[in-house]
């Protein structure tokens, strides 16, 4: 896409993106430690799910407005998005905060956001599987349509796919292979190590991790976790209040192609 008049267009763009944050100990390490993580690794752009970042469901409009704060540029999310209904009004607003766009068109919020970086623009684009998480609009469809949509707005595209199986994760990253930049997934809260350049150069990881307090259950009280499995009783799940780990990945993105010329996913235990 043609820069405008007088701007200068990077040939790369270095993305940082993370994980589900989970509660509070996630909340913290973004608040405290995320524009160190920018620096360390040189982002020019950040992306972060926060889904889980209200006591592990859902987000408010004042944690959005802090992860923003903070330097994300777009917040991603997933099935969890319905739980704060206080954030429905800032999902249809211009703010950069998405939920999965094959959700109905009459459900609130958008499901992709572009932004514009050194004269690059940059589509985030959010889906959701269907896969143990309900019947949605096909992600296949719905991520083919919107790319194509996408493709004549942006230089750069990044999906997250927030959905429960590997399987169908990697097969809409070969779907959409060398049509769009990367293909992360979230919704696990593990972090996986599968991650690669596929030959259209698309980025592939299964899940990015989450942003969320070590020694738990996924993110929750293991010792409420523990109790589920062993009384079959609908605990209510507690987020664990210890120091996060920060999880996720980097990407070098070469703006004049829309390739990933490399992927290096981290973790990093904090002190938050």
């Amino acid at each position: 896409m043609p820069a405008d008049e007088g701007v200068v267009v990077s040939e790369k763009i270095k993305a940082l993106i993370l994980g589900d944050i989970v509660g509070q100990p996630g909340c913290r390490a973004v608040f405290i430690g995320l524009k160190s993580l920018i620096k360390e690794y040189k982002a020019d752009f950040v992306v972060i799910n926060g889904e889980n970042a209200a006591d592990g469901f859902g987000i408010t409009p004042e944690i959005a407005s802090q992860v923003f704060a903070s330097g994300a540029d777009v917040i991603t999310s997933g099935n969890h998005i319905w739980q704060k209904r206080e954030i429905y009004s800032l999902l249809d607003s211009d703010e950069p905060i998405l939920r999965p766009a094959n959700y109905p068109p009459s459900a609130p919020g958008k499901g992709y956001a572009i932004i514009e970086i050194k004269g690059v623009k940059i589509a985030v684009l959010n889906l959701q599987g269907r896969r143990d998480l309900g019947d949605l609009d096909c992600p296949f469809q719905a991520g083919l349509a919107y790319t194509k949509k996408l493709k004549s707005k942006s230089d750069i595209i990044i999906v997250d796919f927030h959905a429960e199986s590997a399987s169908e994760k990697e097969a809409l990253a070969i779907y959409l292979d060398g049509k769009v930049s990367a293909v992360l997934g979230t919704h696990t809260h593990v972090q996986t190590a599968d991650e690669r350049i596929l030959p259209g150069g698309t980025a592939y990881l299964s899940d990015l991790g989450m942003t969320g307090p070590t020694d738990s259950v996924i993110g929750s009280d293991h010792t409420v976790s523990v109790r589920r499995s062993l009384t079959q009783m609908p605990l209510k799940h507690e987020v664990a209040d210890n120091p996060a780990v920060i999880s996720g990945v980097v990407l070098d993105l070469d703006t004049s192609t829309g390739k990933c010329l490399s992927i290096k996913r981290f973790k990093k235990v904090s002190s938050f």
